[in-house]
């Protein structure tokens, strides 16, 4: 039998390749980008705006120091904005969904209406999640998000009033259904005393996560503030990223919002997307284990060298966490993610890891740079530092990417909304049809 199947296999392989040539005959945007990596114009929105060049007088484009908005504000400010404040994520999700920063009264309106979604239905837990548990927490939020359309009286209604309500109600218990998966799997799996924590109303969204994630229900004030700061900077980032991209797509169709999460989430998974963090942590374990001084620059551009031309780590030509489609000098979603990477390793005495970081990211934009023969210049993007603050937080790598879907929910919610109000099109972009037409010929004659 699997003598027959790789014989399929092979057929596969044959039949479904296509000349490469045949994509610049045609001028398709592969992966809808032209050929300088820029995004073929598909929609408009007003909810951010991803900006990584400067236009001079004269409409050229120059490299320049990232800068990301959401809804008209410089994220960098918002950030500043609740710097002496508890928490901000909340505040971010208001702004995405209703456009304006909140007052106080109507910020605390919204963060009670959270936490009144912050539950699961009866037994769902035992129910849902611990029956058929996964490996992977993002298919088990997959399932989760799914089943969770037979717990919904109304999950059809499209109006925009049901829609906000589901999506709030997804926006508070994503957490749960990330941390209860994980829970469980360490459980089932890898033979864990299993501990459910209930949320506590009174707590923010990044505190309620890591009481409910950690065994003693214990975090500190700076902990809780870093995490609350990485879900603000992972809430949001344009149309056109692959997950939002498919928020628009399906939500297009008319379909549920169940369907609609799914859909997103199971494009967040893939490694090119929200698993890229993940990627750049093992890749660190592997450059620690080849270079054990840490301070030796050469013996670190040698080995990423080595990287790059695919002859060490995972032999694909690729220094994880560098480089970004629209930014140049600097993603600032890494800029800011880098001062409280430092700010945390300072309190678990990471120093020198946190050193280790910062060099190799200097000096992989010097390699790259080289390597490729690149006009612009190569920059951290922000999976290059939130593996390492997820490490230090204490959280297991099996939750790093369901962490950028429970912040990524507020901006896929603002985005489907956003799509349902302006537009009656299903999205439908065309294809071209290369093969040949052949003659149908009978069973026995072929």
């Amino acid at each position: 039998m699997e003598e027959k199947l790789n014989e399929l296999v092979e057929f596969s392989r044959t039949s479904g390749k296509i000349d490469m040539k045949l994509y610049t005959e045609y001028d398709v945007k592969r992966g809808l980008r032209d050929s300088t990596g820029k995004g073929v114009l598909t929609g408009l929105t007003e909810i951010s705006d991803v900006i990584g060049f400067e236009v001079t007088e004269q409409g050229e484009k120059i490299p320049a120091n990232g800068k990301l908005y959401y809804q008209g504000y410089d994220v960098s400010e918002l950030v500043r904005g609740f710097r002496n404040r508890r928490f901000g994520f909340e505040e971010i999700t208001y702004l995405l969904l209703f456009g304006e920063l909140p007052q106080k009264h109507q910020l605390d309106d919204f963060v009670e209406i959270l936490g009144s979604f912050r539950e699961l239905p009866e037994a769902f837990t035992r129910d849902v999640i611990m029956k058929a548990p996964s490996t992977n927490m993002m298919n088990s939020m997959q399932k989760c998000v799914l089943t969770l359309y037979s717990y919904d009286k109304n999950p059809e209604d499209t109006s925009i009033q049901n829609i906000l309500r589901q999506s709030l109600s997804m926006v508070a218990k994503m957490p749960l259904l990330a941390v209860y998966s994980y829970h469980t799997y360490r459980h089932c799996f890898q033979g864990h005393n299993l501990v459910i924590r209930n949320p506590k109303p009174e707590l923010s969204l990044a505190e309620n996560l890591l009481q409910m994630l950690h065994p003693d229900g214990k975090y500190t004030e700076l902990e809780a503030k870093v995490l609350d700061v990485a879900l603000v900077l992972h809430a949001e980032h344009g149309g056109g990223n692959n997950s939002t991209f498919t928020t628009h797509v399906v939500s297009s169709s008319g379909t549920d919002t169940y369907s609609a999460v799914a859909a997103s989430l199971g494009s967040l998974k893939g490694p090119k997307h929200g698993g890229a963090n993940l990627k750049v942590q093992e890749m660190f374990e592997d450059i620690k284990l080849h270079v054990t001084d840490w301070e030796d620059e050469e013996k670190l551009r040698n080995y990423l060298n080595l990287i790059l031309d695919k002859q060490a780590f995972d032999h694909a030509g690729l220094i994880y966490g560098m480089g970004h489609a629209v930014y140049t000098e600097s993603d600032p979603r890494a800029v800011i993610l880098k001062e409280y990477a430092q700010k945390l390793s300072e309190e678990k005495n990471l120093e020198k890891e946190y050193t280790l970081y910062t060099t190799v990211e200097r000096i992989a934009g010097e390699c790259i740079a080289r390597k490729r023969r690149l006009l612009k210049p190569v920059c951290a993007n922000v999976d290059f530092f939130s593996g390492f603050v997820y490490t230090m937080l204490g959280l297991p790598k099996e939750l790093y990417t369901p962490l950028f879907a429970i912040a990524r929910i507020s901006g896929w919610s603002a985005h489907r909304i956003e799509e349902l109000v302006n537009s009656s099109k299903i999205i439908r972009p065309a294809y071209k049809y290369v093969g040949h037409h052949k003659k149908y010929a009978e069973l026995e004659e072929r």
